[in-house]
């Protein structure tokens, strides 16, 4: 009676009048608890990503993943609806930036809600020049009453956090909702950070001064030097802010990864059985990757595009790095040198330093990074885009035969989900770990001798053209080898996401599950 009830007041809300709902003249319900009403009709998820795009994009498309296995309902259970709780970024440039990409999702029609939390004042601007993840951590704390607040406004079945929202888990907690950390980057990542606390003890001087090798569980030996350059310093703020995240992922109802299962088997397994934190059961983990936005759409009709379609298969470099990749001159013309020599096609979305005061690239002046005459020497096997460039679109291109990144996880992804091979070359974050992953555990790259003393992530000409050589030319063995674990890799992440049989759908059919069982005690 209380479900027919409820579903009742769901379908009343768009027919009756604000003030109030009367049923048979006896019973009335204040609209304010309407929406309290309708959500208890299904399960609605609330999804809480940090509002960096590469963050907020990935839980996005997470969420279209979920609506579109579970919106319906069915025998298993409710209906599962996906309200995004958006954060108010710190800066103007990333607030516009986060109200077109939410504008976008709002007007496709795909069902994603969009519940904007009140304004918090940032922590201090000072501790975001070297230590931005201390302040996205501090930031996303911050977050926490509202959230508690939406959670009851809302009648949240469950919350997904972002893994610099852990900070908010207590308030979760005493709302009673079940969370879940949605993991934006690899399953190696997630294990480091679980035996963070563990490794603090073992290695007794800071990792950047470390010459020797750390232990993560479903890996080779990491060299020091391969780990994230934030996690350098024990007494940084932001490796203390890695200690923690690392603890409270334990705290979760469940992790849900963006990896696929058969990219890192190791390492999920390692995760699974205790094996990074010795003693404690982890959570349950979804790897539900690659989550990407798979949509065919129109062709963006750029020159780089058409520019490709006069090129053989698989014959050019391409050169990206992602939102927050620039060159200056030195760089650029140590790449520009390096190409040239390698005798192979390209196509490089070069862009320039950011305008005083953003943090993002701005168009590339080539006159003033380029060699003087390098644009004609090359003229006719190689093209240098100055400005956006539309990557996934240029990714499935058949001209494309490899793919020189900052190795961005998502940017990873959408290589593999292409069957391109890779030629990483880290610039931040995270990015040193997943190019020795890459080369080292998946062998879907080639290594590339990157200077990481040096906060430019330089690398030489020479080195360039050796790495390109290697996976490009013909006689390569090395990169025959490589070129075909790409291949391999394209299957396997296609065959993961496949109805039935795959195994991300699967962990999507076993989270859905998880919500609705969470939910079903909620309501009894």
């Amino acid at each position: 009676m209380i479900g027919h009830y409820l579903c009742l007041l769901a379908l009343l809300q768009y027919s009756l009048p604000e003030q109030c709902i009367t049923l048979s003249s006896v019973v009335v319900v204040p609209l304010i608890n309407l929406a309290k009403a309708m959500a208890m009709a299904s399960a609605n998820v609330l999804l809480l990503p940090e509002a960096g795009s590469g963050h907020l994009m990935s839980l996005i498309e997470a969420g279209k993943r979920l609506l579109a296995h579970g919106g319906r309902g069915d025998g298993e259970g409710p209906a599962v609806t996906v309200t995004v709780l958006v954060v108010r970024p710190a800066t103007s440039e990333s607030a516009a930036e986060v109200d077109a990409h939410v504008g976008r999702v709002e007007a496709s029609g795909l069902g994603v809600r969009f519940h904007r939390l009140p304004a918090v004042e940032p922590p201090p601007m000072g501790c975001a020049a070297g230590n931005v993840q201390e302040f996205k951590s501090r930031y996303m704390q911050l977050q926490a009453p509202h959230v508690r607040a939406a959670a009851a406004e809302l009648g949240a079945a469950a919350l997904v956090v972002d893994f610099f929202a852990t900070g908010v888990l207590d308030a979760a907690r005493e709302a009673g909702v079940p969370t879940y950390v949605y993991f934006t980057s690899t399953a190696a990542l997630l294990a480091l950070m679980l035996r963070l606390p563990a490794l603090e003890e073992e290695v007794p001087v800071d990792f950047e001064e470390f010459d020797g090798t750390v232990d993560v569980p479903g890996l080779p030996p990491v060299p020091a030097g391969s780990l994230p350059a934030f996690m350098g310093r024990k007494e940084s703020p932001n490796f203390k802010w890695f200690l923690y995240h690392g603890r409270r992922f334990m705290d979760a109802d469940g992790i849900i990864i963006n990896t696929v299962a058969e990219l890192e088997p190791a390492l999920l397994a390692a995760i699974a059985d205790g094996r990074c934190v010795p003693g404690r059961t982890a959570p349950p983990l979804y790897p539900i990757g690659p989550v990407l936005d798979l949509e065919d759409k129109p062709s963006s009709n750029a020159r780089c595009v058409r520019w490709l379609d006069a090129q053989p298969p698989a014959s050019v470099l391409f050169l990206c790095f992602g939102s927050m990749g620039w060159f200056d001159a030195a760089k650029a013309r140590e790449v520009a040198a390096g190409l040239e020599r390698s005798g192979h096609r390209f196509l490089w979305a070069l862009r320039g330093p950011p305008a005083a005061g953003t943090v993002h690239p701005t168009d590339a002046s080539l006159d003033e990074l380029l060699p003087e005459w390098f644009l004609e020497r090359t003229k006719g096997r190689g093209l240098v885009w100055p400005t956006w460039a539309p990557q996934k679109e240029i990714l499935a291109h058949a001209a494309i035969g490899s793919f020189v990144t900052h190795c961005g996880w998502n940017s990873t992804l959408e290589s593999l989900w292409h069957g391109v091979p890779l030629v990483p070359w880290p610039l931040y974050a995270e990015q040193r770990l997943n190019a020795f992953e890459l080369v080292r555990d998946m062998g879907v790259a080639v290594p590339l001798g990157v200077d990481g003393k040096r906060r430019d992530s330089f690398v030489e000409a020479a080195e360039l053209e050796r790495a390109v050589r290697s996976l490009m030319d013909d006689a390569s063995e090395v990169g025959r080898k490589v070129r075909e674990k790409a291949a391999e890799m394209k299957a396997v992440c296609r065959n993961a996401v496949a109805p039935g049989g795959g195994s991300s759908y699967a962990a999507l059919q076993r989270l859905l599950g998880a919500i609705r069982g969470g939910f079903s005690t909620m309501t009894q």
